[in-house]
């Protein structure tokens, strides 16, 4: 049966360890599950990846004191081998709660977590803000393309 959070969906090892101390806020339980030489790639903001367990901490640090409500929901999970020892998983999440300043916050998208010997060693990072107000597909494609609505001509 799944559970509201949807962790019981991620297999068995760090990742659900690691979300599961995050709904429970324990931010030691978490940092557990992490190499000390752990890696963050974000492929959609290079400028954002970071190397070492230590800004893992930081960041949820300020994630628990800043949104004191913060949830987070997993929606699906995968899993697959990696190069060399250990595996992948796949998670696709979101998070949401209020800000101190009294305003939402909503996020979705999907990690890619390395795991070896039992603890996360590396992700790959594509969480971002949900934008509920922004302009529909054909907009977007347009906004990409810089091409017409009635797209590129020959």
């Amino acid at each position: 049966m799944d559970t509201p959070d949807g962790v019981d969906r991620l297999p068995d090892g760090p990742v659900r360890r690691m979300f599961s101390a995050a709904q429970r806020r324990d931010l030691d339980a978490m940092m557990a599950e992490f190499a000390d030489d752990y890696v963050n790639i974000t492929p959609n903001h290079p400028a954002r990846s970071f190397t070492g367990s230590a800004q893992v901490r930081k960041n949820w640090s300020a994630l628990f004191a800043g949104i004191p409500d913060l949830t987070v929901t997993v929606l699906d999970s995968a899993t697959g081998t990696g190069t060399g020892t250990g595996g992948k998983v796949w998670v696709e999440w979101g998070s949401r709660g209020t800000r101190l300043d009294g305003s939402a916050v909503e996020q979705a998208g999907v990690a890619i977590f390395s795991v070896r010997g039992d603890r996360i060693v590396a992700v790959r990072f594509y969480l971002e803000p949900v934008e509920r107000d922004t302009a529909d597909v054909n907009a977007a494609v347009q906004a990409v393309t810089g091409a017409g609505p009635e797209g590129a001509g020959p």
